[in-house]
């Protein structure tokens, strides 16, 4: 049966001595989310040292069951780790040490280049399936259909997120335990943890009871029908999950039951580019910093994301913050809302969420009140790190051009030209904003 709307939020806080109790500023930011993004509903869990310390549900019951999107790489992550971690596999030996079939210029590209995305794959979905419903019919035909493309770029020299890297992981996974990916991740996560209420494949999660899911269009929420997925796309999109299945797997992550906690800190590392930078992804995890701590999480539909945070130096607090919902008018980024959250729950340590979630604040109301007071605000962090405070408004300026409109975004970069005058990356965006706007005027 769907209901007719849920969203969903979990944070799930271990080892923090929070200043506050958390019930009203996590309150307070999911109301304001709900009104300035249109959300269908949402809820929210806070646990401290795996300990619920605060959860709110609203619109749905705890057995319900979430599309996930692409979490569900996670899972085919942690089955590629766990076989690192006993010496089945090696990130730096090619995929096809692993198994056969692949195309021949996939032939020598390392397995870690498919889970981080860095391989230079195209789409398997580009030619065509995911609009019209017709996908190749088994996971060899995907790679088949392939085998005459070329690779996008040299592989390590860019990271570009495909679907085709977890069909090269599925079937590594597969040859190496003889069975099935479903059965596999069944067998090895869900069945293992207990879970109940979580189903790999639309098939066998529609006898459940599910949320019904949403999208914006034209400022309104309108239904979105899942995609018809072929089975082996269970790797990459088709995990539907409970709240209380989600948070207990998490828990199961941070506390290395899954794998342990040593080879997650070694895998739990960027991959380097050919050029020394950052790739962006950690074994399938996305990869980043913020406020002194290192992370790693996973977007999903741009509906839902999670985040695990740990700090980069000595002991203290770690964090997971998970953000699910069924949707909204703006189709708010994921991120935006998982950052808002994270400003609510330490807007000292996580300053840069703080500054954005003031922005957002500030270029959502109808006039220009409080320009003054952030501007006075941004203009002391910028003296202690203007070129990270120039990103992050920037970055907050075009999550609210694709969410919000053009006219929020403009409010955005005007601020950012005044505080980098000189800064071309500023008028350019600034620019392009109110481009957009007068196309849009009559």
């Amino acid at each position: 049966m769907l209901r007719r709307s849920m969203a969903l939020v979990v944070v799930l806080l271990a080892g923090s001595a929070l200043a506050a109790p958390l019930d009203r500023p996590l309150s307070q930011k999911m109301q304001a989310n709900a009104q300035r993004y249109v959300i269908a509903s949402q809820a929210v869990l806070v646990a401290r040292n795996g300990v619920s310390i605060y959860r709110h549900v609203a619109g749905a019951r705890r057995d319900e069951l979430f599309p996930l999107y692409s979490l569900s790489k996670l899972l085919a992550s942690v089955l590629v780790m766990q076989l690192v971690e006993n010496g089945s596999l090696d990130l730096d030996k090619p995929a096809a040490s692993y198994v056969q079939g692949l195309p021949q210029h996939w032939q020598a590209i390392p397995l870690r280049h498919f889970l981080n995305h860095t391989s230079g794959l195209p789409e398997y979905f580009d030619l065509g399936g995911k609009n019209t419903g017709s996908f190749p019919p088994t996971l060899q035909a995907a790679f088949d259909a392939l085998a005459s493309q070329p690779l996008v770029f040299d592989t390590g020299s860019s990271t570009r997120y495909t679907q085709t890297n977890f069909l090269v992981l599925e079937a590594v996974l597969e040859a190496q335990y003889g069975q099935p990916y479903t059965q596999i991740a069944r067998e090895r996560i869900i069945d293992r943890l207990g879970l109940k209420h979580s189903f790999l494949g639309l098939a066998n999660a529609s006898r459940q009871e599910m949320v019904r899911s949403f999208i914006g269009k034209d400022g309104r929420l309108q239904d979105d029908p899942p995609v018809q997925w072929p089975e082996y796309a269970n790797v990459h999109a088709q995990l539907f999950m409970s709240l209380d299945d989600l948070a207990a797997f998490l828990h199961a992550v941070a506390r290395g039951d899954l794998v342990g906690k040593e080879m997650l800190r070694k895998l739990w590392l960027p991959q380097k580019l050919n050029n020394g930078q950052d790739g962006g992804f950690a074994s399938g995890w996305e990869f980043g910093r913020s406020g002194g701590y290192a992370f790693v999480g996973h977007d999903g539909g741009t509906k839902v994301r999670v985040r695990l945070l740990w700090p980069e130096q000595g002991d203290g607090d770690t964090y997971t913050i998970v953000y699910l919902t069924n949707g909204s008018a703006s189709n708010v980024w994921s991120r935006t809302l998982v950052e808002s959250l994270m400003a609510a729950i330490d807007p000292a340590r996580f300053r840069m969420e703080a500054i954005s979630e003031s922005l957002i604040g500030y270029a959502t109301q109808p006039d220009a009140a409080g320009r003054e007071a952030l501007l006075r605000q941004l203009q002391a962090d910028a003296a202690r790190d203007g070129a990270a405070l120039e990103r992050r408004i920037n970055e907050t300026g075009y999550a609210m051009l694709e969410t919000r409109g053009s006219a929020t975004a403009v409010k955005i970069f005007e601020l950012n030209t005044q505080l980098f005058p000189q800064s071309a990356n500023a008028r350019d965006s600034l620019a392009q904003a109110q481009a957009r706007a007068a196309a849009k005027s009559p």
